[in-house]
């Protein structure tokens, strides 16, 4: 079975940083777009950031300029470096692989960032 497993989450102070990771396993890593969405309790999940499996970005409005998406095709891990971190990006951060010669799509668990003095 797939398996999607994010990490890296925790409580920072408005202008700090942090870095997540999402380790993906029993998945032929390089042939998915790797995405990372957030939600908070009463709100849509969003789309924060993609990286394509040319690695080619996107990222949402309301986090480009502070926010990273990478990945490493050996590691099968991809990453979000989240800069300069304001409290309205306090949310439940999910991982997502949307395959390219299938249309399959899995979900990490999740891991909590919380932005607050």
């Amino acid at each position: 079975q797939v398996q999607l497993v994010e990490s890296g989450g925790g409580v920072v102070q408005p202008g700090g940083s942090l870095r997540l990771s999402c380790a993906a396993s029993r998945i032929t890593f390089s042939i998915y777009n790797m995405a990372w969405h957030r939600q908070t309790p009463g709100k849509e999940r969003e789309l924060v950031a993609r990286i394509t499996t040319s690695a080619n970005t996107n990222y949402g409005d309301s986090v480009k300029g502070r926010f990273t998406i990478s990945r490493d095709n050996i590691k099968k891990t991809v990453y979000l470096e989240m800069n300069s971190l304001k409290p309205e990006d306090t949310a439940t951060y999910f991982c997502n692989a949307r395959g390219t010669i299938y249309n399959s799509e899995y979900w990490g668990q999740g891991t909590q960032v919380t932005v607050s003095s």
